[in-house]
């Protein structure tokens, strides 16, 4: 059977590398984008904008070099994935908008969804989920992409995430948005039934001969038609006088009548059909619609949290997973951040590509997955993209992208720790620690352990500052993972800072300890000091940074 595949790297180029055409079923996903954009800017940001209040649109999508090239490759159609319409469609926006953040995600977008079609199979699905702030916009670039193509537009979904609870001068807001799409005419789609709400009961119910309540149903459709004999009186009822139709035939109503299963009104009104079986409260459902409002947002107390900032419930991919795939189905999550997409189908049988463009993603994918399924799980998955030769790790750690700033030592610090360590993913100076983890010295005691990365240039010096680091975030031990060979003089600094003893490994470490790549890629050198998931959730209030959440609160 075909393995499930994790990508670490950039979608656009995964896909466009890696993924052949027509080959996955359903492909669902949650892109960042901002709900706090200011709209008043949206039609004045050309040139300078106000940063403090579009800050965190712009800490993930500015005017840089990439969006200038997503913007050529649109407008040149390269590959050829891009339609009349949509190279029309984003020609219009950049005089619209002008080349800010709002129209560097559009681009931004545009290329991929374009890709993302290109895979997904003629009988394919595609969700993208966005939130009002700019849904008009991607709505517009899904129909430019898709529709020409033979495609179809499906479904607005809105999902009520949580109740309203903002005191701001306007409507809050309590919903996100689903643009369903579909490749072709011809696709798979399941309608999903839900519990009824106990507290709507019908308004067509009646108290049948036996005491029991009965749903009962219309026998006339809208419009009057001198078709056949559904345009004619029936028992002495003429529907057509109430601008209807018989929507059954006079023969089939004879039957059902004389099976007991016509309502006739005491009063004025037109017989109804009768259910057969008596109305079960309990035993109802309904077929959902395109509200969903049953599924609550990831709280500060559910299990499966992760403290992943856009964590979304697995209840919410589990619906649209079931709706548009069957079992061996190939399901693709471009975006897959905290994995709940991959999660998801993996428990439902359905086969999976993840991607994401950072190694925290992905280290955390593979321990949920872990977690949920077992270590036999990692047989059944081929990872892509992660270094697996010093000259890889080299590349990465020169890698000239903003958007990947820091993944270097990301990658090195959660590889060496096996995925247990806490990487301080602050903006701004990081104080020397690039991540950090925690390992039993007790049954209720912990200690720290700090890291740092080099990816050049090391010296003395380095070791030195290391040591002050360790001493000031009050850590038992530090390591110093570089790409170059340390120095004599550097091991020399790092022996100087002495040895730590832990007692209940009845073993001794050197306080400071140098790791280089080299070792941690060909010799498979890992962490030996026993952390703890366990000791890691108890340290949680002491952890400063929001990835402790991230990392391990669900593990």
């Amino acid at each position: 059977m075909q393995k499930n595949l994790l990508y670490y790297g950039d979608n656009l180029d995964v896909m466009r590398r890696h993924m052949r055409d027509e080959t996955v079923d359903l492909c669902y996903i949650d892109p960042p984008f901002n709900s706090k954009r200011n709209y008043n800017q949206i039609y004045n940001n050309i040139g300078h904008e106000d940063r403090a209040q579009a800050q965190a649109f712009v800490d993930t999508w500015t005017w840089d070099d990439h969006a200038n090239d997503c913007l050529t490759q649109i407008l040149t159609n390269v590959n050829g994935v891009q339609t009349r319409q949509s190279i029309d469609l984003v020609r219009g926006l950049d005089s619209v908008l002008g080349r800010g953040s709002l129209f560097a995600y559009l681009v931004n977008m545009t290329v991929r969804v374009a890709e993302i079609r290109r895979v997904l199979k003629p009988t394919g699905s595609f969700y993208l989920h966005c939130d009002p702030t700019a849904s008009h916009y991607l709505k517009l670039i899904c129909d430019a992409i898709f529709v020409p193509q033979g495609g179809d537009y499906k479904n607005e979904v809105i999902w009520k995430r949580h109740n309203a609870r903002s005191t701001d001068q306007k409507w809050p807001r309590v919903h996100d948005v689903l643009l369903y799409y579909t490749k072709g005419k011809n696709y798979f789609f399941k309608p999903i039934q839900i519990p009824a709400d106990q507290a709507k009961l019908p308004h067509t119910l009646i108290t049948g001969p036996d005491g029991k309540k009965y749903q009962t149903y219309e026998l006339t459709g809208p419009g009057v038609t001198q078709e056949g004999e559904s345009g004619k009186p029936w028992r002495g009822f003429d529907p057509s006088k109430m601008g209807r139709h018989w929507a059954n035939s006079h023969a089939a109503m004879d039957e059902w009548d004389a099976a007991g299963l016509i309502h006739w009104p005491k009063k004025n009104g037109f017989p109804r059909r009768r259910a057969a079986e008596p109305f079960v409260e309990e035993e109802r459902v309904v077929t959902l619609g395109d509200m969903w409002t049953d599924i609550d947002r990831i709280n500060q107390t559910a299990k499966e949290r992760l403290g992943y900032p856009t964590q979304k419930p697995e209840a919410l991919l589990e619906r649209i997973l079931k709706a548009n795939s069957s079992e061996g189905d190939v399901v693709l999550d471009a975006y897959c951040g905290c994995g709940t997409t991959v999660s998801v189908a993996q428990r439902l049988k359905r086969r999976w590509i993840g991607i994401d463009i950072t190694y925290q993603s992905i280290s955390l994918v593979l321990r949920r997955l872990e977690k949920a399924f077992g270590k036999k799980v990692m047989n059944g998955i081929t990872l892509n993209g992660i270094p697996r030769d010093v000259e890889s790790a080299v590349a990465l750690a020169h890698k000239k992208d903003d958007r990947v700033r820091k993944e270097f030592e990301k990658w090195a610090v959660l590889t060496y720790t096996t995925n247990r360590a806490i990487i301080n993913d602050k903006k701004g100076a990081d104080r020397g620690i690039d991540g950090t983890a925690y390992f039993m010295t007790g049954k209720k005691d912990n200690a720290k352990i700090v890291f740092q990365v080099k990816s050049g240039g090391v010296k003395r010096s380095d070791v030195a500052t290391l040591r002050g680091d360790m001493e000031r975030e009050g850590a038992a031990m530090a390591v110093l993972i570089t790409l170059e060979k340390p120095t004599h003089s550097m091991i020399e600094e790092a022996k100087a800072a002495g040895s730590y003893h832990h007692e209940m490994m009845n073993r001794s470490y050197d306080r400071i300890q140098i790791v280089t790549v080299k070792e941690i890629i060909e010799q498979e050198k890992r962490l030996d000091v026993p952390t703890s998931l366990e000791v890691l959730k108890a340290a949680r209030a002491a952890a400063t940074s929001s990835q402790m959440d991230l990392e391990y609160s669900a593990a």
